[in-house]
């Protein structure tokens, strides 16, 4: 199809911008429409499946070819995130990565394996396998002159980085028994994730924008903020342990949402639409759950905090226009999905009800 030589960056940032600025008048699309079926080789979704030794040029070579297929409609733009699993930070400050094939990727504690808490300190390697790798990515996508946006990889929530390197029940009594190493520990893993995000954002130059795992795209800072650690934990731990350092996130970030993902998460929310500076939720009702057409009133506590929400509605168009409709502020929200190119007409008509 040769999309990538006549897109239109200068149009799509100004629908986001209008957007993230609440003059749109409508929800934001971003829906991928793939190519027909067997008409490109498909990318692997997690880049860490690739062999590190395969150059990364080449591979952007692959994901170039396919993106260059799609079909771009609404706010859809040729992107792609470099996804080295959630929380990539961990193999980057003494953790270790591991790879298991397109099925998932998780970190362990590596070199502090058996330490306490007292006994991590937190500090940026740049000399990691993991970074390397992100890096070469970077450099390989800065050669390409802009014909594809790179977005960020998923460096992770700064409490569930701590976690990778105390694991579960172990971070849990730290909580306890030694709160304030817990506290220096977020500081350090803060200082860190923004060194790291700093870098990854200025390795391109000419990256049109920003955006994360989620696919918003902004033309300032932007990140999908998490901490699925809090899961596990009390509103007033999480008033204590996560709340100041993600509002000292929001407060660093031009623009930012909120990853909460489950219904153990759902007591935090509150204080999470406490934050002034935060710009909206990705609410994830998860595996199990009832589907995001019955949230309704997760949706209207999001959206009468004055908040974005961003909504997979996993093809069923017709249960978010009802959603949107029920909510009564389409311009709050962003939809994210993807369609096999069969559907793409559809989708076409579900977008005009928005945007005649």
């Amino acid at each position: 199809m040769g999309n990538l030589g006549t897109f239109d960056w200068n149009g799509l940032s100004a629908r986001w911008e209008a957007w993230h600025n609440g003059k749109l008048g409508s929800p934001a699309f971003m829906i991928d429409v793939a190519p027909p079926p067997g008409s490109v080789k498909v990318p692997r979704h997690f880049l860490s499946a690739y062999d590190f030794s395969v150059p990364a040029g080449q591979i952007l070579d692959e994901v170039e070819a396919y993106l260059d297929e799609c079909v771009y409609i609404g706010d859809s733009y040729p992107s792609r995130w470099l996804n080295f699993g959630p929380g990539v930070l961990a193999a980057m400050v003494g953790g270790e990565g591991h790879s298991c094939g397109e099925r998932t990727v998780w970190f362990s504690p590596g070199k502090w394996e058996g330490c306490e808490a007292s006994e991590i300190s937190v500090k940026l390697d740049r000399d990691s396998v993991w970074f390397r790798r992100i890096d070469e990515f970077l450099h390989a996508a800065d050669k390409r002159g802009g014909r594809i946006h790179i977005g960020c990889t998923d460096i992770g929530g700064t409490l569930d980085v701590v976690s990778s390197l105390r694991p579960g029940e172990k971070l849990l009594l730290d909580l306890y028994d030694c709160p304030e190493e817990i506290k220096r520990l977020i500081r350090e893993v803060h200082e860190t994730w923004f060194e790291a995000y700093g870098y990854f954002c200025s390795a391109i130059s000419n990256n049109h924008g920003y955006s994360a795992w989620d696919g918003i795209f902004s033309l300032s800072p932007y990140y999908m903020l998490q901490c699925d650690f809090c899961y596990m934990i009390s509103p007033e731990m999480f008033g204590e342990f996560v709340l100041p350092e993600l509002a000292e996130c929001c407060r660093k970030l031009s623009r930012s949402f909120y990853h909460l993902d489950g219904a153990g998460e759902l007591p935090h929310l509150p204080q999470i639409l406490s934050i002034e500076e935060l710009d909206g939720i990705q609410w994830i009702p998860g595996a199990g759950a009832k589907p995001f057409t019955e949230w309704t009133d997760i949706y209207r506590m999001i959206a009468d905090a004055g908040k974005k929400i961003w909504v997979s509605p996993e093809g069923n168009f017709d249960g978010v226009s009802r959603l949107i409709d029920e909510i009564g502020k389409p311009e709050l929200f962003v939809i994210r999905d993807g369609v096999p190119y069969e559907r793409a007409d559809e989708l076409a008509a579900f977008i005009s009800r928005y945007r005649p």
